[in-house]
């Protein structure tokens, strides 16, 4: 069973859309979806340095586009089921038709306009715990103040919170904990900070008439698979407060019978956790169009597996 999977923020680097927009239509589609949500996308995919991308207005819309993008280059293709890393889910949301491909961008695009005026009221980040005992982690994380705001399994957490929070974290790691890494991103996401565009984000959301889910689709909220459009739309307006559980969405696929993944550009984050998590799920990240040939040769062998298990 093949899921396709959408990263989140911190996945970007400057030019990462350049070879993708040299896909025949790309750059039309790129230029459309720019004019609709105010945001030169194929600018800052292909000439914007790390600063400007790491803006939340600008990261969340782009990383949505290339994911989009890079899923249509896939052809005709029809996943077990779909899931995306925070602002992924909403490029989840239109994998699985809740979201045509415009709503999905104007959406992003009002989501992280409202988180970066919440991360703007304090200066905030997060880090990556890598290594550790999950439970020891997150006891030490609320001594310190901070959130477990991504629980993302194979060993892996990210804290989020003030910088004197995160400076402390540096200084006074938990223990078994390798290493505390900064991430690219502009603010304390899925924590109390964001609280603030809660309410900007279901204003926003109320303006939109989603679809039912035509492929199963996993929730970050529990890992769940949801069934309505209108909870998905929900979920993705209380998410950006809320902690993302990727370790209970990577159970759900195991539950499913996960035997592929493939993660859409700019892959790699998602990839490498399910290697750890999932052994013996084959997995495959574009990074660029030179993965999609791979990428169709999984998806192919994954389908006929599959059919040929149906019809056994």
């Amino acid at each position: 069973m093949l899921v396709l999977v959408a990263p989140g923020q911190g996945a970007q680097t400057p030019g990462f859309l350049t070879p993708w927009l040299e896909l025949p239509g790309a750059a039309d589609r790129v230029a459309a979806w720019s004019d609709a949500i105010g945001l030169d996308l194929a600018h800052y995919g292909t000439q914007a340095d790390a600063d400007a991308i790491r803006d939340t207005a600008v990261a969340q819309p782009l990383l949505v586009a290339a994911g989009l993008l890079s899923a249509s280059a896939l052809g005709d293709i029809t996943p077990g089921a779909v899931a995306g890393h925070s602002v992924g889910e909403i490029t989840a949301a239109a994998f699985a038709g809740v979201l045509d491909d415009t709503a999905a961008l104007t959406l992003v695009r009002k989501r992280g306009l409202a988180m970066a005026d919440a991360a703007a009221i304090t200066e905030t980040g997060m880090s990556a715990l890598l290594g550790g005992d999950p439970e020891v982690s997150v006891a030490h994380l609320e001594k310190l103040g901070l959130t477990p705001a991504n629980v993302n399994g194979a060993g892996q957490i990210v804290a989020a919170g003030t910088l004197e929070q995160l400076a402390a974290l540096a200084e006074d790691k938990p223990e078994g904990v390798r290493k505390v890494v900064p991430l690219k991103v502009a603010g304390a996401f899925h924590t109390h900070h964001m609280a603030p565009a809660v309410d900007a984000l279901a204003k926003a959301a109320a303006d939109l008439t989603p679809g039912d889910p035509k492929l199963p689709y996993v929730s970050n909220k529990d890992g769940r698979t949801v069934a309505t459009g209108a909870e998905i739309l929900e979920r993705l307006v209380g998410q950006v407060a809320n902690p993302v559980r990727w370790d209970l969405c990577m159970e759900t696929f195991k539950e499913l019978g996960v035997t592929a993944l493939v993660e859409v550009c700019p892959g790699g984050t998602l990839t490498g956790l399910a290697k750890r998590a999932l052994p013996g799920v084959k997995t495959l990240a574009l990074k660029t169009p030179d993965d999609l040939d791979a990428a169709r040769e999984l998806i192919a062998e994954t389908l006929t597996s599959a059919a040929d298990a149906a019809g056994a």
